[in-house]
């Protein structure tokens, strides 16, 4: 009687000592592997209402940029006094005739009151200059508080404390009034009183007024940032090793501010949007024929009983503007924050 076979061994294959080890597999789960640059994109498009408000934003900053442009294929400027100038658009009291504000084939927004220049030119010419104050404003703004809340955090001691000191006393201080109360004052160092104050020198003061107020908030938060983040081991390591404090700044605290900083900014941009209008509104700002929000808001206050439409356009403009970009800021202080899943 024959014994059974001894069953096979598994054929094992020598490794090849000169051959390279494989290489490790990618992570393909839990977002391992993915910088954090990486991680707070994926969470932003999950967020539908930061999407929509960014494509919104997009939108304002597009039609602003491309105000010149969409006027040209629209075939009207902001100045060109319409209503005067053609007759059938305005009646006896200066209204339109036509309803809802003489909006028309020819007049997609309608036309102005007493003057009737075109609103949709003024709307789009509005929003390009609402937004490059703002805009460069908030630049601005970010870059002086950057560089004195890193500067007083870093330092410390009396330059810090004189920081402080003039942060608290630019928080207190109101300057919108100040702005309004100054306003015929700084302008008549520049402008004789016989000659029509230029725009470029009422944009020039609008920006170096709110930048002169406004940096305060961030050079406060950056300044609490770093006294947190210089007492870390990583900042001791770096400063044992004899590297500089500008290599420490930049290298170092700046790539952990970055969060703090961009949220800030998206925030920040709104608000000087409503700034400068209020101002305008209030006639220390943009004054006419300038388009602008504020103007516009401005002109329709003193007409809404007889043409509400003419103030609708410039307010529900400016409105969606602000929500979305308080969404947007809301949705990248949200993707940027690990500590939040979506």
């Amino acid at each position: 009687m024959t014994s059974p076979m001894p069953s096979a061994a598994p054929l094992q294959v020598a490794a090849d000592p000169g051959a390279a080890p494989p290489a490790p597999t990618a992570p393909t789960q839990g977002g391992a592997g993915r910088s954090p640059g990486r991680l707070a994109w994926l969470r932003f498009r999950r967020d539908r209402t930061g999407v929509l408000s960014a494509w919104v934003v997009l939108f304002f900053f597009v039609a602003g940029l491309a105000a010149p442009l969409i006027a040209k294929l629209y075939g009207k400027d902001p100045y060109t006094t319409y209503g005067q100038n053609q007759s059938g658009l305005l009646n006896d009291f200066g209204f339109p005739i036509k309803p809802n504000g003489g909006i028309s084939g020819d007049f997609w927004f309608g036309i102005e009151p007493q003057l009737g220049r075109d609103v949709f030119t003024l709307l789009l010419y509005g929003i390009r200059n609402s937004l490059l104050i703002a805009s460069v404003t908030t630049l601005l703004v970010t870059l002086f508080g950057v560089v004195v809340g890193i500067t007083a955090g870093y330092l410390g001691g009396r330059v810090d404390n004189l920081v402080g000191r003039i942060i608290d006393i630019l928080l207190a201080f109101p300057s919108t009034l100040f702005f309004i109360a100054f306003w015929p004052v700084m302008i008549s160092i520049f402008v004789s009183p016989e000659d029509n104050t230029p725009t470029w020198l009422i944009v020039l003061s609008l920006i170096s007024v709110m930048t002169a107020f406004g940096w305060a908030p961030m050079a406060r938060l950056l300044r609490g940032e770093v006294l947190a983040l210089r007492e870390r081991e990583f900042i001791e390591a770096a400063k044992v090793t004899g590297a500089s404090p500008a290599r420490v700044i930049f290298k170092e605290l700046l790539p952990n501010l970055w969060t703090p900083i961009l949220i800030q900014g998206t925030l920040a941009l709104p608000m000087y949007v409503t700034t400068e209008a209020a101002l305008a509104f209030l006639g220390v700002g943009l004054q006419d024929p300038t388009p602008d929000w504020g103007v516009m808001i401005q002109r329709g206050s003193q007409v809404y009983q007889n043409d509400i439409t003419y103030m609708l356009f410039p307010g529900l403009t400016m409105v969606i503007f602000v929500i979305a970009f308080n969404l947007l800021g809301d949705s990248v202080r949200d993707a940027l924050d690990p500590k939040i899943r979506r």
